[in-house]
């Protein structure tokens, strides 16, 4: 009986020389609580004004606001194609660059033909060095350049160690990605700088967030476009040039029929993230483009990389 009334008494000491931590604790519970309820709600509130809000209000007048030409770079790119399109709906003529004039001639004559404005298709390989950069600087001499388009180059998307990739490969890599998007971007930028007004748009992709194993050169390349948009807002966002720099995730492939998923919510068709990317513009500086990518992106920053890095390999080995 003396060893129960003795824990007894042990127990009532310990409790109220602890109950000073408990009420500590439990006010630490609640601010820490109360402040992921506040970046949850900051969160969504976000995510309806990037998204929502701005496909709500009336219809905005681009060429007014940037300029009545935009210059997309690597047109040949399904979301490149699509957000042409999406430009060419809001009375904007385009200026398409590609390797391949066969990839973005139909392209071209349906803009044309379906918006009633003009689109222009050159010419360029940047294998050839500087030499590549004289028709686009002829092309441009003469309009009001109001848009800056750079697409990532997606050949590497394909699962490959880094030493099975050819010299030749790594360098169109360089040249398509990296020298393109540079050049393009310094033909035309002087011009939006005098006239005080433009857009730079460098469409890269979401997995920068993370490296990939088997696609090295492919991580590190969309990380060179997200970084060099944002460098580029901080030098020249002040002046009147909105840089953008787009993450988006998977956009589904405009394959024949059958031979590739259809698109969905999660994996849109690149008319339909064309659609959202281009509302986005003008508001975030950097975004997916579209908002379930947006929640996707979420939980990718909240990944650990060793989960995320389990989950690539198991993923690239698959594919």
């Amino acid at each position: 009986m003396a060893a129960v009334d003795s824990f007894q008494l042990l127990y009532r000491e310990i409790a109220r020389s602890c109950s000073g931590y408990v009420e500590t604790l439990a006010l630490v519970g609640a601010c820490y609580m109360a402040s992921k309820t506040v970046i949850f709600m900051r969160d969504c509130y976000s995510l309806i004004r990037l998204y929502f809000v701005p496909r709500l209000v009336r219809h905005r007048d681009l060429s007014q606001q940037y300029g009545q030409w935009a210059i997309i770079c690597g047109a040949s790119e399904a979301i490149a194609k699509a957000y042409a399109e999406e430009l060419a709906r809001h009375g904007i003529c385009v200026i398409l660059i590609s390797k391949d004039l066969s990839s973005v001639s139909d392209t071209a004559r349906l803009i044309s033909n379906n918006y009633g404005v003009e689109a222009i298709c050159i010419e360029a390989d940047f294998n050839q060095g500087p030499s590549a950069c004289k028709p686009i600087k002829d092309a441009i001499s003469s309009k009001d350049i109001g848009f800056i388009v750079n697409s990532f180059d997606g050949t590497l998307e394909i699962s490959q160690n880094f030493l099975e990739l050819s010299e030749s490969v790594l360098w169109g890599t360089i040249d398509r990605n990296i020298a393109a998007t540079t050049l393009v971007t310094r033909l035309a930028l002087p011009a939006m700088m005098e006239r005080g007004r433009g857009a730079v748009v460098n469409i890269s992709s979401g997995h920068c967030f993370h490296p990939i194993p088997r696609k090295a050169a492919f991580s590190a390349s969309t990380a060179f476009l997200d970084n060099f948009s944002r460098s580029l807002q901080y030098e020249y966002g002040d002046q009147g040039v909105f840089v953008q720099s787009l993450l988006p995730f998977r956009v589904a492939s405009q394959r024949p029929e059958g031979s590739a998923p259809p698109a969905s919510w999660l994996v849109p068709s690149p008319q339909v993230y064309a659609s959202h990317a281009l509302s986005t513009l003008g508001i975030s500086h950097r975004t997916t483009g579209y908002w379930p990518h947006s929640m996707q992106l979420g939980l990718v920053k909240m990944m650990p990389e060793w989960v995320w890095m389990l989950g690539s390999r198991v993923f690239t080995m698959a594919t």
